[in-house]
């Protein structure tokens, strides 16, 4: 099961900068019909709108607030392509004193977030013949980085929501990639120091059309990544991805 991306209706979280701007360009650039902007802010999507017209429709999504969510659903009724790629990353450790308000704000955004997103949209991809979910979850989703420990505790824990998803939703017929980026160069990879090291946020654009097309389903799309994608790849195939009953 693959789906191109051209001629398609996709949705991107967090669209008007860094990895969301980038599957956005993407997304145009091979054909996409239309991309709804869902971002905090409207007015952040004005330069989007700008270079690509009416293909673009801005759209108001805050992870923080599920009420946004659902109204974005009632609205996009045609989207064939949900990628939820907003999230939060706050530095702190186990230890740090603020390990716990920081943990809170990722939970509600990077995990409870994604949950909501699933439920408003599952049942509009459903009623366009299936289509794809995407989550952007992140290479510190499969190993901590304690700097930042909490945020990869919460994506550790949308990352297995994701698997659960591609269970569920394979019976709608809908595509479920679970994207695990190394350091990109975002605002996130200034926050969390590794700007040196950071890879084109295009990386991750044009790996998502390839992955979307080829039907896969994850997408390592730096170096960094790459990396622990190949020693992952066992252990997915032997235990991750067979079903339960087959283990």
């Amino acid at each position: 099961m693959g789906i191109d991306i051209n001629g398609r209706t996709a949705l991107v979280t967090g669209a008007n900068r860094g990895i969301g701007r980038a599957i956005v360009d993407a997304f145009m650039q091979h054909g996409a019909a239309k991309v709804y902007a869902a971002v905090r802010d409207l007015g952040t999507a004005a330069d989007l709108v700008e270079e690509y017209g009416t293909r673009l429709q801005p759209l108001h999504i805050d992870l923080e607030k599920p009420e946004s969510i659902y109204a974005a659903a009632a609205i996009a009724s045609d989207v064939e392509v949900v990628v939820n790629n907003a999230g939060v990353l706050k530095k702190a450790t186990p230890l740090s004193s603020e390990a716990i308000s920081a943990f809170e704000i990722e939970l509600k955004v990077n995990v409870f977030g994604l949950i909501h997103m699933a439920q408003a949209f599952a049942p509009v991809l459903k009623a366009n013949a299936g289509g794809a979910f995407v989550q952007v979850n992140s290479v510190a989703s499969l190993r901590s980085f304690t700097p930042f420990a909490t945020y990869s505790a919460s994506k550790a824990a949308a990352c297995s929501l994701t698997q659960a998803l591609r269970e569920q939703l394979a019976e709608q017929g809908t595509q479920v990639v679970s994207v695990h980026p190394g350091p990109i160069a975002t605002d996130m990879a200034v926050q969390g120091g590794v700007a040196d090291i950071a890879e084109p946020p295009s990386l991750v654009g044009e790996g998502l059309v390839s992955a979307l097309l080829n039907g896969d389903l994850r997408l390592y799309p730096d170096s960094m990544a790459k990396e622990v994608g190949a020693a992952y790849a066992s252990f997915a195939a032997r235990i991750v991805d067979p079903d339960p009953g087959e283990l």
